[in-house]
């Protein structure tokens, strides 16, 4: 099955299976336990029905979580996998990608788990371009524990923590993403099957850090955040789709089968805002460079969403380059550095009785 490989460049240390593969074979026989209506069902069965299509052998993939309820996913994957500690994920991965290429590694994670305790680990695992997937449900609240507001929650968000409306200002997880220069930045949604598969594809043939932040509802403490994008009365006018090499329109169809709506760059002041298509003519509206090595106009794309309540939201990749990868960088410095040594036992010893190597004066 080394064929279906082809396109996936960033599993090409990884060993393929030899027998071909199911959903079945990525399900364990553990109890799902999310509430009803769950946004997390949908992406565990999109994950589920997208790994056969990798052609690897199961004991080669392992998704290590955080704490929340998404961070519960490993133990509903028949892969290998690890519940680490809170906001921790990314750092455990690092270390997991570096010392075995031969692992597919992914990173399940909230927006309470990634952005909080954990934003530090996350900013230097998206620097460092270790070669990961790091899945980032967005739920804009703490489901967990119970409906506290969480860093991606609007200002005013009133919850169990925040009965006279949270203080904060939000943080747009792409725009951080962007900012730590992340190689491969998506957003996608739970409830669009297809999208969400073609993303998990793009973001795992991604050779580095992939980070997909996933719009997930919570049916329970914060049910209709993302309405405004799913809702089909609205989402023509909410969802901003990103495809490289198009122009970027949304809304009701034109004549010419495109969106009346668009996104320009202003030419006073450089920042993008939405146009009408007519008022200023289709060869005006900006196309989609997601291979851009600046990231200033995909940093400017991920600004259109609100701070507030969502009433619009580019969904796509946002930016897909190529740079060096941390782990292969660390692990051919390991390599050169080993050359010329035959005898390993000798040289330890060597280096273990070599003398003072600084002296205090």
């Amino acid at each position: 099955m080394t064929s279906t490989r082809l396109p996936f460049p960033g599993l090409r240390d990884v060993p393929a299976s030899e027998a071909p593969q199911s959903r079945k074979d990525y399900t364990s026989d553990q109890e799902v336990r999310w509430c009803p209506g769950c946004g997390d069902y949908a992406v565990l069965a999109a994950v589920q029905g997208f790994l056969p299509e990798l052609g690897l052998k199961r004991e080669n993939i392992v998704f290590i979580s955080g704490i929340g309820c998404s961070s519960r996913f490993p133990y509903y994957l028949d892969t290998f996998g690890m519940h680490s500690i809170h906001g921790r994920a990314p750092a455990i991965a690092t270390g997991l990608a570096t010392s075995r290429p031969d692992l597919s590694v992914w990173v399940v994670t909230g927006d309470g788990d990634a952005l909080s305790i954990g934003g530090n680990h996350l900013i230097h695992a998206l620097r460092r371009n270790v070669n990961m997937t790091i899945l980032l449900f967005n739920n804009r609240i703490y489901g967990l524990t119970k409906g506290q507001y969480s860093p991606t929650s609007e200002s005013g968000k009133i919850t169990k923590s925040s009965p006279k409306g949270s203080p904060d200002s939000p943080l747009n997880p792409v725009s951080l993403a962007l900012g730590a220069e992340a190689s491969f930045v998506a957003r996608t949604i739970d409830s669009d099957r297809q999208h969400l598969t073609s993303v998990l594809s793009a973001a795992t043939a991604h050779r580095g850090t992939s980070l997909v932040e996933i719009y997930q509802n919570c049916p329970i403490f914060n049910d209709g955040a993302f309405d405004a994008v799913k809702n089909p009365e609205t989402k023509a006018d909410a969802v901003i789709p990103l495809v490289h090499g198009e122009p970027i329109r949304f809304g009701p169809k034109g004549e010419d089968g495109l969106g009346i709506r668009g996104i320009v760059r202003d030419p006073l002041s450089g920042s993008l805002r939405v146009v009408d298509v007519a008022d200023v003519g289709a060869d005006r509206i900006l196309v989609h460079d997601a291979h851009a090595a600046d990231p200033t106009t995909a940093f400017a794309l991920s600004r259109l969403t609100g701070s507030g309540h969502l009433t619009q939201a580019p969904i796509g990749i946002f930016r897909s380059v190529e740079r060096q990868t941390y782990d292969d960088v660390a692990r051919e410095q390991v390599r050169s550095a080993s050359e010329g040594i035959t005898d390993r036992s000798t040289a330890l010893d060597n280096l273990l009785h070599s003398g003072d190597t600084w002296t205090v004066v």
